[in-house]
């Protein structure tokens, strides 16, 4: 039965060449990360504080905690691509059942806990009995979970308990919850994978599934096991996700089963089965948190940092592979005595001291230094994969530069945990003040909290901020803008007809907010029909193929309102010839894009906003702020409904 624990062949290199080479194949991941530590601490002199080093242990906790239950399921040759889908399933039915079903908070906690384990027995059934490859077993699993959050929440966030919230607060005011739990479940892993038979099993079936079913193994029953175990793990991750948040958002942990993977695998385990330890996966998951965090300090791209996530990703496995080539491999069970455990802790113990040595050289750079000439302020954008967004920025960008503003933009990928990630980080950082265009309101509060504590000014722009102290707010009126567009389009219908919306992304504010006042619009106009609503995720794609399908249902509509720009092009894609002709079609958001169409006349109105001076009074705000100025607590941009009349004298 194989192990975890990795030796060279007979024959290898020998001497203290040979010697630090098995030391750096047998420890790359650890290698890695004190390269990775020194190389921050030296760039960034806001990497090495206490408080940024506890944000790094944070942001590492629901990957990490992740990350131990797919441990489990990649030492046995498997593989599980549901668990970020499980996560937010679990926290959705805790919060769901705490507040709207009355059920005792305890009792929602079980019940949380319960949805994770038998998520993991049904991945577990369809492998072991129903034989279908884990890879398509999970993936089901993956939209089944998430379709049965989404359900539940009907698209909305949903407010945690108080009693369970705490969870993503601080003991004595300084060590973080989650980082705590992650410590208790990677002993936990350590411990089933080390010291139980069933960890044992583990490394069994994923060196030889077909010896270990011939050695006595129910290797059906392990694996019912194995995946039980990830489901528990991907429960408690998403307990403390929504704790974190404050609500249990419906759409959370979209990607994080590949971060999860890409931690054990970085980490040392062997996609193959048969490798991989507690230790490693920890060491994994903090790697890609010190790069996202690193790189959110020193203001590198967004868009590069995926990149270079993707290459870290690519390494590890190359790295697994030369391992393999270079001869090293598994022992038989058993060979790892307690003599090859002290010298692994000892190896530990002085990558502990080396490293603490460099990064206390390496921070005599920073010493003494005097603080930058230009003030520094950040701005965490929802998304930069919408037009809106980009303008927004564009708008920051060109305002910056023109205040001499060291301005440093993220990209939240529309995850409110990745941006409360990136919140923590410019807390972290010496910024004078933080802009922010949240995912979800409420889900931002938390990390605005932490800002406001810290003294730094912090502004939404068009998006506002639940629970926290804003400086400003700078936004268009979305429900303004819905009653606008409800208007438009019935005034063009004579008010009387069959019309369909196509909805933004589930549980979004700007989705919510445009379509609460398009409804309200619409009650004015009692001859309009709504035939189907249906979510299209603001993509134009998603537009495309959603219209397509509902003219199948509904081939004799009279019109369309698109929550946005892109799902309007997209509409009008799927409607062809129709398009501004029998069919009319409003979109929301005035993007370049979206203003040609409305001067082709293909769309008939765009409900538009003003991006860009969005952007530019946003950080003109914030400097303000951050100097000491007044600043006005509303700040409004007006809308205005752009059709063929006026489009040629309208500026975004």
């Amino acid at each position: 039965m194989a192990t975890d624990t990795l030796k060279s062949k007979p024959g290898a290199q020998g001497g203290a060449t040979g010697g630090l080479r098995r030391l750096l194949l047998d420890n790359g991941a650890l290698t890695a990360l004190i390269v990775l530590v020194i190389a921050m601490s030296a760039l960034s002199g806001d990497f090495l504080t206490a408080d940024n080093l506890l944000n790094v242990g944070v942001q590492a906790a629901v990957t990490a905690i992740l990350a131990f239950g797919v441990t489990f399921v990649i030492v046995s040759a498997g593989i599980d691509l549901s668990v970020g889908s499980v996560a937010a399933l679990s926290a959705t039915v805790l919060a769901w059942s705490a507040t709207e079903a009355g059920i005792p908070v305890a009792l929602a906690v079980v019940l949380a806990v319960v949805t994770g384990i038998a998520c993991g027995l049904v991945n577990g059934f369809l492998v072991s009995y129903g034989k279908l490859p884990p890879f398509i077993a999970t993936l089901a699993m993956l939209s089944v979970a998430r379709g049965l959050s989404l359900v539940i929440s009907q698209g909305s966030p949903i407010a945690f308990p108080d009693s369970v919230s705490h969870l993503g607060d601080t003991l004595g005011g300084w060590l973080p919850v989650p980082v705590l739990v992650m410590v208790v479940m990677g002993l936990l892993t350590a411990f089933v994978l080390g010291r139980t038979y069933i960890g044992r099993s583990m490394y069994a079936i994923g060196g030889n599934e077909e010896a270990a079913r011939l050695s006595g193994l129910r290797v059906k029953r392990q694996k019912l096991a194995i995946y039980a175990f990830s489901g528990l793990f991907a429960a408690a991750a998403g307990i403390v996700l929504a704790s974190r948040l404050a609500s249990a958002q419906p759409q959370a942990a979209q990607g994080y089963e590949l971060d999860a993977i890409a931690a054990v695998v970085i980490g040392g385990a062997s996609l193959a089965g048969g490798t991989g330890k507690a230790s490693g996966t920890l060491i994994g998951a903090l790697i890609l948190a010190v790069l996202r965090n690193g790189l959110n300090l020193l203001s590198v791209s967004a868009f590069w940092q995926q990149v270079v996530i993707g290459v870290v990703i690519a390494l590890a496995v190359l790295f697994d592979t030369v391992r393999r080539k270079a001869g090293v491999g598994a022992p038989a069970a058993g060979a790892s005595g307690g003599g090859k455990r002290g010298k692994q802790a000892l190896t530990y113990v002085i990558a502990a001291v080396v490293a603490v040595a460099v990064v206390g050289a390496t921070s005599l750079l920073h010493s003494g230094s005097s603080a930058a000439a230009k003030p520094k302020i950040g701005l965490s954008l929802s998304t930069l994969n919408n037009p809106f967004f980009v303008q927004i920025r564009d708008g920051a960008e060109e305002e910056a530069r023109k205040l001499g503003v060291d301005l440093t933009v993220t990209d939240a990928q529309n995850d409110a945990s990745q941006q409360a990630n990136q919140l923590q980080n410019f807390t972290s950082g010496s910024l004078s003040a933080v802009v922010v265009n949240p995912v979800d309101s409420d889900a931002a509060g938390p990390s605005v909290r932490g800002a406001n504590k810290a003294d730094i000014p912090v502004v939404a722009v068009d998006r506002g901020v639940n629970e926290a102290d804003t400086s400003a707010l700078v936004a268009s009126d979305n429900v303004e803008g819905g009653a606008l567009g409800a208007k438009a389009l019935a005034e063009k219908l004579g008010g009387r007809g069959a019309i369909v919306i196509l909805q933004g992304q589930a549980g979004t504010s700007a989705s919510r907010e445009r379509g609460a006042g398009f409804a309200e619009g619409l009650k004015d106009y009692p001859g309009i029909k709504v035939v189907a609503k249906q979510p299209a995720d603001f993509d134009r794609t998603k537009g495309l193929d959603v219209m397509t399908n509902l003219l199948q249902a509904h081939p004799d509509i009279d019109g369309v309102f698109a929550e946005n720009d892109e799902m309007a092009l997209g509409a009008i894609k799927a409607l062809g010839p129709k398009a501004g002709k029998s069919v009319q079609v409003v979109g929301f958001d005035g993007t370049p894009d979206g203003l040609k169409a409305v001067e082709a006349g293909t769309l008939y109105a765009s409900v538009a906003q003003q991006p860009s001076e969005l952007g530019r009074i946003a950080v003109r705000n914030a400097l303000r702020a951050a100097d000491g100025e007044k600043v006005e607590k509303m700040v409004k941009v007006p809308v205005k409904v752009v059709t063929k009349e006026n489009v040629a004298g309208f500026e975004g």
